[in-house]
């Protein structure tokens, strides 16, 4: 296993805002994007979408273009996606934005244009934010990024807190395995400070580290976890994706590339989510548990 890289204790960002119902905006979906609205049963839409933005370097590279191209494509495909979520009032939408990969791996001059275009997105889509009703919120080690991106990110933040309708969340600098490490850490920090432990010893310690103590430390403690997980661009992996939350998430996976993705694609991708059974390890309704012992153990050999 790879060591667990740049996974300093450090603060994160995170927003917890109370949510009231919007109203229906249904009829401002774009006409491809309401044909594909009627096949779905709005009752079972998916509280939490989360979506790896995959592909900007190779859609440009398929253009002869720089892969600064792809970027800037790939921000105006974040603002498409996140009016429709909006409309058909889909209440999380999680976008794996900046990695702490991409941020030790990738050229400097590509982060700090990242960086640039992260300040831009902000800047240039406030106004829409507000005008759909979106609020919009981070998660990953955004202290790490340069200050005056950081400035940008509250100054949106503030900007949009008054917002009841889908909170768009951003994963900044972010990593799974540094998420995990971090949460564990403070989770065994609450249980060595509560008096009561202090003299227990490190066997009657562990049972008190469950999993719903180190959930309640990760970023996303104050969201559902994702139904549905999205990856563009074809690749079948999770890229260290909020490992510990998708643990029962469907996952969609399309060969489109994130410029080319817009709301149509999104309702797709949850009218797939719909037609799925989800069982979270139980049997399905068409499935019958063993009828004896006998059988079980033959269903196990």
């Amino acid at each position: 296993m790879q060591p667990v890289r740049g996974c300093a204790t450090v603060e994160h960002e995170v927003v917890v805002l109370g949510s009231l119902p919007p109203s229906s905006r249904i009829h401002e979906l774009a006409p491809e994007e309401l044909e594909v609205y009627r096949q779905l049963e709005p009752e079972r839409l998916p509280q939490h979408v989360a979506i790896i933005m995959d592909g900007n370097g190779r859609w440009a590279g398929q253009r002869r273009l720089q892969r600064f191209f792809g970027h800037q494509q790939g921000a105006e495909s974040v603002q498409y996606v996140v009016e429709t979520a909006s409309r058909i009032n889909l209440p999380w939408l999680t976008l794996y934005a900046f990695s702490v990969e991409n941020n030790l791996r990738r050229p400097k001059t590509e982060v700090n244009f990242l960086m640039r275009l992260l300040k831009s997105y902000l800047v240039g889509n406030v106004r829409r934010m507000n005008d759909n009703n979106v609020r919009i919120a981070y998660i990953g080690r955004t202290g790490d990024l340069p200050s005056e991106v950081q400035d940008t990110m509250r100054w949106a933040v503030e900007q949009t807190a008054r917002n009841t309708g889908t909170t768009l969340t951003l994963a900044l600098n972010y990593g799974a395995r540094c998420e995990i490490v971090n949460a564990a850490q403070a989770a065994i920090r609450k249980i060595l400070a509560d008096p009561a432990s202090r003299n227990l010893h490190v066997e009657d310690l562990l049972p008190l580290l469950t999993e719903e103590s180190l959930s309640r430390e990760l970023y996303t403690a104050h969201m559902p976890d994702p139904d549905l997980v999205i990856r563009t661009s074809g690749e079948m992996r999770v890229s260290n994706f909020l490992l510990w939350q998708i643990a029962y998430s469907e996952i969609f996976v399309t060969e489109r590339f994130w410029p080319d993705f817009r709301g149509q694609h999104l309702l797709e991708a949850i009218a797939d989510y719909q037609r799925r059974e989800r069982r979270y390890g139980g049997l399905g309704d068409g499935e019958l548990a063993p009828s004896s012992v006998h059988d079980e153990a033959f269903v196990q050999s």
